[in-house]
């Protein structure tokens, strides 16, 4: 059993286990549900003010917010204003600017157009240009090579046509026909005739070739032709003949050696055009006769461009022989002159000698006369010192004498 006084009446009473239990339960609701409500009306109150606190804060800072984008927005209404203003003032000068630049701008497109044009017109003249060449050049290939075959048509039967005897003679006279028809127009003032001077040596070329410029030679060409047939049993070589014709040359007094030759019809080498061997023998060329005419008329041209400065070198050459010629007469001059100049010298240095020895005995008879004349002043001294007293001084009966006369004459 558990005692229970009343707080109000002081009244004490018993209750059991249940109901002291039961009464515990509704004291501590009680108790509970008001310390509940106590401790929810407390955070209500705290939650209201910190509500409101926190509202008058956040009025506060967005107030601040506000002012600081009101100033601000103030600040960026008078740089837009003052921009305005700006653009109000630069409106003249922009749009000059942007006029002068779209004026210049379309200027440069212009300038660009027309080169454009005229790049687009030189490359069109240049297509038709090339064009023109190329159908020029096709045309002349074309021409040449129809040329180059009917020559290869035209040896060829003329080769069919030649017994083995004459071949070379038809050769020889190929070579000369075609000489003799440009002759007068081309060469007139040249030498072209065979070379029928055996030399020492047994030997001899086929043609020699000179010509002349107001009597003087410029050039000279020893010529040798060569060809054989087809069904040849032998087959000569090109070079087999580079010896004889170099003796030729040399004997002859040929500048140039030229073979003009049929020989190795199939080698490419001597096919292509003029062949220059000179590194086997000196000036020395190899050609098909096609190359006959142009060969004379190449070497004949260079020799008459340096005709001119041969004639300059000699020029320069008889200079230095008439500079060599006056050095010559300066030099006999100079010799002569130093010839005579030294036997001059020599007269004079024995000239001089000779005056020195008539210095030296006129020396010696000075010095002969200056002794005698002091001679004669000391014995003219001593005359005038001569006296009767001095001459009487060791003679008494001289004296006495003297003294006697002295007193007769008194």
């Amino acid at each position: 059993m558990h005692e229970i006084k009343c707080p109000k009446c002081g009244e004490v009473f018993q209750v059991d286990e249940s109901g002291y239990a039961e009464l515990l339960s509704q004291v501590r609701n009680e108790a509970f549900e008001e310390e509940l409500h106590k401790r929810a009306k407390e955070l209500e109150d705290k939650n209201k003010s910190d509500i409101k606190m926190a509202q008058m804060q956040q009025e506060k800072t967005f107030a601040q917010v506000i002012s600081d984008k009101d100033r601000e927005l103030a600040n960026k209404e008078m740089e837009i204003q003052k921009l305005k203003n700006q653009i109000s003032m630069g409106d003249s000068e922009k749009k000059l600017a942007v006029s002068e630049a779209i004026r210049d701008k379309d200027k440069e497109i212009a300038d660009i157009n027309a080169a454009v044009i005229d790049l687009k017109s030189q490359l069109a003249n240049q297509k038709n240009e090339s064009a023109l060449k190329e159908k020029s050049l096709e045309e002349t290939y074309k021409t040449q090579l129809k040329l180059k075959d009917e020559q290869i048509e035209q040896y060829k039967d003329f080769k069919a046509r030649q017994s083995t005897k004459m071949v070379g003679e038809s050769l020889e006279q190929h070579c000369q026909n075609q000489f003799n028809a440009i002759r007068m127009t081309a060469f007139p003032a040249a030498y072209f005739e065979k070379d029928n001077k055996v030399s020492e040596t047994n030997s001899k070329g086929d043609f020699i070739f000179r010509d002349f410029d107001e009597g003087q030679e410029f050039i000279s060409i020893m010529f040798e032709m060569k060809n054989e047939m087809d069904t040849t049993a032998t087959k000569h070589k090109n070079e087999d003949f580079f010896k004889e014709l170099d003796k030729d040359r040399n004997e002859k007094g040929c500048e140039y050696a030229v073979l003009v030759s049929l020989l190795e019809a199939d080698n490419e080498l001597y096919n292509n055009g003029i062949v220059d061997v000179s590194y086997k023998y000196p000036k020395m060329y190899v050609i098909r006769p096609q190359f006959f005419i142009p060969m004379i008329t190449l070497l004949r041209n260079a020799a008459l461009n340096s005709l001119q400065y041969q004639k300059e070198l000699a020029v320069v050459r008889n200079q230095q022989l008439d500079l060599v010629n006056f050095e010559s007469n300066m030099q006999e001059f100079k010799d002569a002159f130093g010839r005579n100049y030294r036997i001059a010298s020599e007269k004079f240095q024995t000239a001089i000698e000779e005056i020195d020895k008539t210095i030296d005995h006129l020396e010696k008879v000075k010095k002969a006369l200056q002794s005698s004349e002091n001679n004669l002043r000391l014995a003219n001294d001593k005359a005038d010192d001569l006296s009767i007293k001095k001459l009487t001084k060791n003679a008494p009966s001289v004296k006495k004498m003297f003294d006697e006369l002295n007193s007769d004459i008194e």
